[in-house]
C-alpha cells in the first residue's frame, strides 16, 4: 500500500466503542507470529494453504508461507531461497506489495504491485519462482497498486485495482484473455471514501484499498479497507452490486474493525474459504498499541446472513509460524 503523508487520527467515532481496547497480557511462552501485511491465503486443489503479503523484504520481493491446517505454518517456503517472486526475474525494484496469486489450468498467476504499478508473473508451483520473459507492468494511466483478480460466470476475467488518483480509488476493468493487462475502455471507478467512518481524519486524500470481490448468486461483495493503514481506525467495509462494474451500494458501517476484533488497524486482506467450507478474512493488524509496524498477520471467521457478513464470534487468531 501507499506510505502517504497523512498522521494516523485518534477518532473513536464509528468503530462502535467509545474507549480504546485494553492492551492483552501476552501469554507465556509466546509463539511466533507472523508479520505479513495486506496478506492473502490461496487454498490449492491438494488443500493446501499458501500464505503471502507484504513483508520486511518488500523492497525484494515476496515470500510464501505453507500450512495444512491453518493452524501452523511453515516457511519461508519459496523456491528461490525463500522468495517465491522477486525482482531478479519479475518486473520491480521497490514497494513489493499486496499480492494475490490465482490459477488458471496448470499455471499459477501472481498479481502484484511493486514501484506502484500492478504486475503479473507466473509459475508451475504457488512456491514459485514466478517469473516474466519481459519485465513489465500492467498499463494503466498513472500509478496504480492492490490488485485483485475476478474470474466471474460469465466466462470473463476482471481486475479490481486503486488507482491513486484524487485519494486511492478502487476501479475494475475487464482483463485480456491471457491476463497480461487490461481493456482501458472498460475501466470504470467503484468506490472512494465517502462515509464518515472510512475517513476519521478527515484527511484531504481519502483512502479505499484492497479489495477483494466474490460473486455468491446474483450479488457481487467487495470487501475493501478505508483511512490510512496507521489510523487505528483503519478497518473493513462491505459494498454489494448486481454487476461486477457497479454501481456499488456501501454499508454504512465497518464489518471488521477495532471494536469487534480488539486490535487496531484491522484491515487490507482477502477472503478464502477453509476445509470446512467457511469464510475466513485474512488480514493485518498493527503490531500493538503503540506501535504499526511490523503488522501482524491474522484471520477472522465470516458468517453470510442475507446479503450481509458479520465476524463470528471466537474466530478471530493470529498466524503463528512452527
Amino acid at each position: 500500500m501507499a506510505v502517504l503523508s497523512v498522521l494516523p487520527s485518534c477518532s473513536s467515532t464509528d468503530t462502535g466503542s467509545d474507549v480504546a481496547p485494553v492492551p492483552e497480557k501476552p501469554s507465556v511462552p509466546q509463539k511466533e507470529v507472523l508479520t505479513e501485511a495486506d496478506p492473502t491465503i490461496f487454498v490449492d486443489t491438494d488443500g493446501t494453504y499458501y500464505l503471502y503479503g507484504t513483508g520486511s523484504n518488500s523492497g525484494t520481493g515476496f515470500y510464501v508461507y505453507r500450512s495444512t491446517d491453518m493452524k501452523s505454518w511453515q516457511g519461508p517456503v519459496g523456491n528461490a531461497n525463500g522468495f517465491c517472486l522477486s525482482g531478479a526475474t519479475s518486473f520491480g525494484t521497490t514497494g513489493f506489495w499486496a499480492p494475490q496469486v490465482v490459477k488458471r489450468g496448470d499455471t499459477y498467476y501472481m498479481f502484484y504491485t511493486a514501484n506502484e504499478q500492478i504486475a503479473v508473473a507466473t509459475s508451475t508451483s504457488p512456491m514459485g519462482p514466478f517469473t516474466q520473459s519481459e519485465k513489465k507492468a500492467i498499463v494503466t494511466p498513472g500509478k496504480a497498486i492492490d490488485p485483485f483478480v475476478l474470474f466471474d460466470t460469465d466466462g470473463k476475467t476482471y481486475l479490481y485495482h486503486v488507482r491513486l488518483q484524487e485519494g486511492n480509488r478502487i476501479f475494475v476493468a475487464e482483463m485480456t484473455d491471457d491476463l497480461m493487462g487490461i481493456k482501458e475502455e472498460t475501466a470504470k471507478e467503484c468506490v472512494h471514501a465517502t462515509e464518515q467512518w472510512e475517513n476519521t481524519a478527515q484527511a484531504s486524500w481519502g483512502v479505499t484499498e484492497g479489495p477483494t470481490v466474490l460473486h455468491i448468486g446474483d450479488t457481487y461483495y467487495m470487501f475493501y479497507s478505508a483511512n490510512d493503514f496507521r489510523n487505528i481506525d483503519y478497518a473493513v467495509g462491505v459494498a454489494t452490486s448486481s454487476s461486477p462494474f457497479g454501481p456499488w451500494q456501501k454499508s454504512s458501517q465497518s464489518v471488521i474493525n477495532r471494536a469487534n476484533i480488539g486490535y487496531y488497524g484491522t484491515g487490507h486482506g482477502d477472503m478464502f474459504k477453509d476445509a470446512q467450507g467457511q469464510w475466513n478474512y485474512v488480514f493485518h493488524t498493527h503490531y500493538s498499541f503503540i506501535e504499526v509496524s511490523p503488522r501482524k498477520t491474522a484471520v477472522v471467521g465470516l458468517t453470510q446472513k442475507d446479503h450481509t457478513f458479520s465476524v463470528t464470534d471466537g474466530t478471530f487468531h493470529y498466524l503463528n509460524k512452527e
